[in-house]
């Protein structure tokens, strides 16, 4: 088949979820003997590079501001792919919901993931949750396919919009990295460091991480790894509630990624507002005990694999960090369960296979 990936900043993957998505599944349907093209942002990709493990890039401008970015470029991309006879798109973001239809009209069939409910971010006036709730009615009705990787999503679309919807899940099996130079450059060593990965957005709670920890004693670190293009004011917050403990390398992708989740203490999941969080999934795939804040999105994807917090009362995240940082024996407890978890259901090659039989059947 020849595919197309639109709605993502692009491969390599250098900013979240959806691009580590699209490079995941993209290489995976490359090697099965697909012609995969993905599209991606200036300022992301580099135009230069043309291909990357099996995949086509493509390459296009975006209005680079906080409701513009995602939606400009699709369109653009949508533009574009509409004159390359693919097989089949699949299109990333239920902000991009209204572009299905230009593929569409060029004979190209559509599948659309529609991630969690964006419009619940607070980042969002009235504008964009007005645009959201717009896209998702679009969601439901205008692409050949909808895709959800939360169970919690699929009844959402089910119930509000009468849409069915293939649920497919998000891979957790990452290859292990070889090296430690991001570890060395950093100062820190293999299992003494707590780790947060996400940008830094309200309902990722960075802030509210970081000052739960103020609370905990002890020396180990708590390494941040994120950042926001658009929320200065937040990432100044962490800053000032940081203590000597905390340390913010901005965001680290591929290797120097996989190397701090393979090699932390625990990792602590702090977002409420989504579907399926891929660093989550990633976690608990490389084997690490997972904090995770107590929503039902969280709950379903970590099944009694990790244990739950909140902010405030008896399962605050200060309290139960202290209660089980040093607890080797739960923690080991805790990094079996991780793995089996995503052994049994969040491995990229079923995946692959999940989408792949999906787009086959949409030609």
């Amino acid at each position: 088949m020849k595919l197309a990936i639109l709605g993502t900043r692009g491969v390599p993957a250098s900013y979240g979820g959806f691009e580590t998505f699209a490079e995941e599944l993209g290489r995976r349907l490359a090697e099965r003997g697909h012609e995969v093209t993905v599209y991606g942002r200036t300022g992301f990709v580099d135009p230069a590079l043309g291909r990357y493990r099996g995949m086509r890039l493509v390459v296009l401008p975006a209005l680079y501001t906080k409701h513009l970015e995602t939606v400009s470029n699709t369109l653009l991309a949508a533009v574009h792919a509409a004159g390359q006879s693919y097989d089949a798109a699949l299109l990333c973001n239920a902000a991009n919901a209204p572009f299905a239809r230009i593929l569409q009209l060029a004979g190209t069939p559509v599948a659309l993931n529609v991630d969690g409910l964006e419009r619940k971010r607070r980042k969002w006036g009235a504008a964009g949750r007005a645009y959201y709730r717009l896209c998702e009615r679009l969601a439901a009705s205008v692409p050949d396919a909808l895709v959800t990787d939360a169970e919690v999503i699929r009844r959402y679309y089910r119930r509000c919009f009468g849409a069915r919807s293939e649920m497919i899940v998000y891979g957790g099996d990452l290859e292990r990295p070889v090296g430690s130079a991001t570890l060395d450059r950093l100062g820190l060593r293999a299992g003494e460091y707590l780790l947060y990965v996400s940008r830094f957005e309200p309902e990722n709670n960075p802030d509210r991480v970081v000052e739960a920890y103020s609370r905990v004693a002890g020396d180990r670190p708590l390494v941040m790894v994120g950042g926001a293009p658009y929320a200065p004011e937040l990432t100044a917050r962490v800053r000032a509630l940081a203590d000597r403990r905390v340390l913010l390398p901005g965001p680290i992708y591929g290797e120097g990624y996989r190397e701090l989740l393979f090699s932390c203490r625990l990792y602590i999941h702090a977002t409420e507002v989504g579907g399926t969080h891929p660093a989550l999934v990633e976690a608990m795939g490389a084997g690490r005990p997972v904090l995770y804040y107590d929503t039902p999105e969280n709950r379903e994807v970590v099944a009694g694999a990790g244990r739950r917090f909140r902010f405030s009362g008896e399962a605050a995240l200060e309290s139960v960090l202290a209660e089980v940082v040093d607890d080797e024996p739960q923690l080991a407890e805790l990094a079996a369960r991780s793995r089996r978890r995503v052994d049994e259901r969040y491995r990229w090659h079923d995946v692959a296979d999940a989408y792949e039989r999906m787009l086959r059947e949409l030609c």
